[in-house]
This record gives C-alpha cells, sequence and structure tokens, in this order.
C-alpha cells in the first residue's frame, strides 16, 4: 500500500498543510476566489526553502492537507505529487517569500471588490474603520502585466518593503502573515475596507473621511484591538464554521 502524505511528513508540517487547506476553502466560502486561479502559499518549518501550494486545477473548496504540493523557491517539486503545480503563478510568491524570511503565508486574491479598488488611482481610502488597518501596513504596486516576468522580482519586493497588506494595482490583493490564520485575518480585513469603499461611492454622496490625527494613531490601536491583527483569536473559530460547512480539509 502506497505510503500517505501525512506519514511521509513531519507533524509541524502536516499541521501547516491541515491549516493551509482550511485557508484556501474559507476563501472559497468567502467568494474571493477565481475559479483555479490564485494561490495562497506557505513556507514549510525547517532549513529548507521549501513551500506549499495549492494543486493547480483544483477549486479552492476540494483543496485538502493531502492535495497540497511541496515546492522549492522556482517552483519546482521536491516531493512527489500526482497533482501539477502552476509554477508561473508562484512568480509574486516566490519574491516576497525569498526577501520576507519573516512571514510564513502569502495569500493573492483577484476579488471584485479589490481589483475595483486597485483600479482607483487613490487606492485605498480612510473611510472605514477597517480602512484604517489597512492604512496601517499597506504598500502599492503598478502593473507591468499578467506577472510571469522574472524582471519585475525586484519591483515588488521594493515596492512592498516590510509591509504586509499589499495592493497590486489594476490586479488584485495581497497579505502576507506570520501564520496562515494572520494572512487570512488580513485578507478579510483588506476585502471589507474593498467592500465598503465600492458600496459608499456607489451612494453617490459625498464621503466622510477619517481625521488624520486618527489615522496617525492606528498602529496602536491595531496592536490593543486585534493583537497585532494576529489571526489566532478568530482562526479557531473559522475552523468549527468550516467543520459545519465544508468538511474534510484535514483529509
Amino acid at each position: 500500500m502506497a505510503q500517505g502524505v501525512r506519514e511521509q511528513v513531519s507533524a509541524e508540517e502536516w499541521a501547516l498543510r491541515v491549516n493551509l487547506a482550511a485557508a484556501y476553502r474559507l476563501v472559497a466560502l468567502y467568494g474571493w476566489d477565481d475559479l483555479v486561479f490564485t494561490h495562497i502559499s506557505a513556507r514549510v518549518p525547517g532549513p529548507e526553502d521549501h513551500f506549499l501550494i495549492n494543486p493547480y486545477g483544483f477549486m479552492f473548496e476540494e483543496i485538502t492537507a493531502s492535495s497540497l504540493v511541496k515546492i522549492d523557491l522556482q517552483g519546482r517539486k521536491v516531493m512527489d505529487s500526482p497533482h501539477p503545480v502552476n509554477p508561473a503563478g508562484f512568480t509574486i510568491h516566490s519574491a516576497i517569500h525569498a526577501a520576507r524570511h519573516d512571514i510564513q503565508c502569502v495569500m493573492h486574491t483577484h476579488s471584485l471588490n479589490g481589483v475595483a479598488v486597485s483600479a482607483q488611482k487613490d487606492g485605498v481610502l480612510p473611510i472605514s474603520q477597517q480602512s484604517l488597518f489597512v492604512l496601517s501596513s499597506l504598500a502599492y504596486h503598478d502593473y507591468e502585466g499578467v506577472a510571469l516576468n522574472e524582471d519585475e522580482k525586484p519591483r515588488l519586493v521594493r515596492d512592498l518593503g516590510d509591509k504586509v497588506f499589499y495592493m497590486l494595482r489594476n490586479h488584485g490583493l495581497l497579505t502576507l502573515g506570520n501564520t496562515i490564520a494572520d494572512a487570512f485575518l488580513q485578507m478579510y480585513i483588506f476585502e471589507a475596507a474593498c467592500m465598503i469603499q465600492v458600496r459608499a461611492q456607489a451612494g453617490g454622496g459625498e464621503l466622510i473621511p477619517i481625521a488624520k490625527p486618527i489615522l496617525e494613531g492606528i498602529q496602536k490601536q491595531v496592536q490593543m484591538v486585534t493583537r497585532g491583527l494576529g489571526g489566532a483569536l478568530a482562526w479557531p473559530g473559522l475552523l468549527r464554521k468550516l467543520d459545519r460547512v465544508n468538511p474534510g480539509y484535514a483529509d
């Protein structure tokens, strides 16, 4: 009998796989997925630069811990898997993972609200409480076409700097997290800020910007309210929700 994936990896990697598969399914549950496109990647514990990513062609709601594919920084498989990967889709992720060893997870979406705001010249506006959390650590990167060009990587890294919210102009949203839970919570807030902005603009009335002193003090408030935007607070509840509506991610 062939050995299962769980028996081939460490306990730490298996736990990472379970959380990453859950994140994929939660992205689908909240409607941020784009069929089989976009990716969430996570660094595998250990000295090697190895990462987990979705099997290309799977819907996000189908992904399991065992189906995730382990790859290197070039997008090549480093563990046997019957599933294909999309090395070109890993271009953005590999650039960020190579430069930001402080983060474990990179989450990228093409949500309609996110793309809509990314196409606006002024980007995220300070018009909601959610937007303030985003603006406390937000970077922008101008569109250079479909992200397949290796030459774009240095500019992706330069524009990101040390931020954890990243708006790719005319393209979508990206978050970085010390954990998968952190990256997910940050994407939830990012998406909410964009949705609120699009709806507020659609109302046609004059928008009320939040006062600059409040914006300047938001970083300290973030630490107080969300423990530094730590996803650990919300993650157990999200997993319970997923267990009710779409179980099986831990297979």
